[in-house]
């Protein structure tokens, strides 16, 4: 095309040189090979702790490219990238009154409210789509991925709380509740995807993207009666179809409706003259009946892989969400899917986490990001339910994920494990993009388990992950929001809440529930119980050991690296003590 050669003549080419000079383009790529080597090893020779000024530069950048009416960074196509969102609202808390941490959480919030209104938000079903075609969040690629939803119910989770607004926890529900009924195995583990394709009718070959999802006008009002005028008003439903202009380059949605959050409950009840509790119900009845037709649809093809990564986050989505949220189902579903992790992709007798699961275990051995996102997952569990198996099972494969991956001279954590002799060259990711990379979530792993068991060896080796990526945090700091999340966790004061008392007992649990009411995203939670779960932890932190309920109540200890005020019992107490 346009005198460039076809690719059938550059393999002739391609084939010819090889043969003609093989030794001498053998020779040129052993020296590329070698030269990616030493850039890849290459380190500043500075070795002290990356500066935690480089928070800022980051706020900037983001401020920067924030888009104030839209939300969101940048424009068309927009992601949800939930490791900026991450770093926003932990930028945020470590100055809350200052202005920079004001407007990093007004960033975080208005991205949050327009993603739920928008059409990436799937208003029937949960969940959330994979990205935005246009600036507005209107039109998505209808694929759903597990890392997303995970991510997502997350970062709504913060928000709910730093702000108490219902909203978002409302969001987060949703999420999670479209996991559970529509991305769950009956053993437990979650799976990868849902396409975006799917038939428009059963028994017919036609397919295309959005087709499960998108509505006429007529097909809805049909559906609804009298509620359609109210629902197509809220939800912006349009006869000739409410894509944005530009939106639709292939015309696929042509009088068709993608459903958007046009108003507010508040205007629209303001533009019918109705109580704003009778538009709610009236919306929420509505979207019930759309769903129940719209699940006799022609459904799209579910990759039902379970692969480790995606699960230890959606893991850690589940956990904090029983914690923040006091929904035990939430906390069962984790504990199933941990479950399934150990008994399906842990192999104990060679210490080895495997990649995925399909009608029985894959052979590809886990990366380090499925060893670093089941580790933050088991993490995050343990601080559910205090169930110090999870504690043991997250250290056990940390030592693993170490002596694996982890490069001892350079710091940070290579994705592969150097077992496989067909990959030339080991890299390290350093870009948190829709996932995070594995080596900013291990340092933030180690950071916590450091605080946990008191192990140097752990914090030290957490800084020179850190430090491994200086040189792209010192340009382009933006490219590592949660490498910063993990430099903003350790360069503040290490901070431990232990209750000590029954984790079971109502005194307990409203400790718990006060801790849970607050954003504490560098603080450590424990619970001292006086059994075999206190006595593992005082193994290495002798301040856990000697901890104990006070006038045999529960009683809560607010503590700067096990330097510990006194004990309360009472969750006013401890409010004013984590508000300090």
């Amino acid at each position: 095309r346009y005198g460039q050669p076809g690719f059938k003549k550059v393999l002739e080419r391609i084939a010819a040189a090889w043969k003609q000079d093989h030794e001498k383009i053998a020779g040129q790529g052993a020296r590329i090979v070698e030269a990616l080597r030493e850039a890849q090893t290459a380190q500043p020779a500075a070795a002290e702790k990356i500066d935690a000024k480089i928070l800022s530069a980051a706020y900037e950048q983001f401020s920067r490219s924030f888009d104030a009416r839209d939300g969101g960074f940048g424009s068309a196509p927009k992601f949800p990238r939930p490791v900026t969102l991450n770093f926003l609202s932990r930028f945020y808390a470590r100055d809350p009154s200052s202005d920079s941490g004001k407007h990093a959480l007004e960033m975080d919030l208005i991205t949050l409210r327009k993603m739920a209104a928008g059409g990436m938000h799937d208003h029937l079903g949960g969940g959330f789509h994979r990205y935005s075609v246009d600036r507005y969040w209107h039109v998505p690629h209808f694929e759903k991925m597990l890392y997303d939803q995970a991510q997502l119910a997350l970062a709504y989770l913060d928000a709910f709380q730093i702000t108490q607004d219902r909203q978002f926890a409302s969001v987060a529900r949703d999420i999670l509740d479209y996991v559970a009924r529509d991305m769950t195995s009956k053993e437990g583990g979650y799976f990868s995807a849902e396409d975006a394709d799917s038939l428009f009718e059963h028994g017919k070959p036609e397919h295309g993207e959005g087709a499960f999802y998108i509505w006429t006008k007529n097909e809805i009002d049909t559906a609804l009666g009298n509620a359609a005028e109210i629902f197509d008003f809220h939800y912006g439903v349009q006869s000739h179809g409410n894509a944005p202009e530009g939106s639709d380059p292939q015309d696929e949605f042509r009088g068709k409706n993608i459903l958007i959050e046009r108003h507010t409950i508040a205007e629209t009840a303001q533009h019918f003259q109705k109580p704003e509790d009778a538009v709610r119900d009236l919306l929420r009845q509505s979207r019930e009946k759309l769903f129940a037709i719209r699940s006799k649809r022609p459904r799209p093809h579910f990759d039902d892989k379970i692969i480790a990564a995606w699960n230890g986050l959606m893991i850690s989505a589940y956990a904090r969400a029983a914690q923040i949220l006091d929904e035990p189902r939430y906390l069962k579903s984790a504990t199933l899917a941990t479950n399934f992790v150990r008994a399906h992709l842990w192999d104990d007798s060679k210490k080895t986490l495997y990649r995925s699961y399909r009608e029985g275990r894959g052979r590809v051995e886990g990366f380090a990001d499925d060893y670093a996102f089941v580790i933050h997952g088991l993490l995050d569990l343990y601080e559910a339910s205090f169930d110090i198996e999870w504690l043991k099972f997250a250290i056990e494969l940390q030592e693993t994920q170490d002596r694996l991956f982890f490069d001892g001279k350079n710091g940070g954590y290579f994705s592969t494990s150097g077992k496989d002799e067909s990959v030339v060259l080991r890299m390290k990711d350093d870009n948190d993009s829709a996932e995070p990379a594995a080596s900013s979530v291990a340092a933030h792993n180690l950071l916590r388990l450091a605080q946990i068991r008191d192990k140097k060896q752990w914090e030290e080796r957490a800084e020179k992950t850190i430090s491994a990526f200086r040189t792209t945090l010192s340009r382009f700091p933006s490219a590592m929001p949660q490498i910063l999340v993990a430099l903003d966790f350790s360069s503040r004061k290490p901070r431990q809440i232990v209750i000590a008392g029954k984790k079971d007992a109502p005194e307990t649990k409203a400790l718990l529930s006060e801790v849970h009411r607050h954003f504490l995203p560098t603080t450590i939670l424990l619970v001292a119980d006086g059994a075999e779960g206190q006595k593992y932890l005082g193994e290495d932190l002798e301040a856990i050991h000697r901890m104990s309920m006070v006038d045999e109540k529960p009683a809560a200890y607010v503590c700067e690296n096990f330097t510990c005020k006194a004990p309360v019992i009472d969750s006013d107490q401890l409010a004013k003590l984590l508000a300090q």
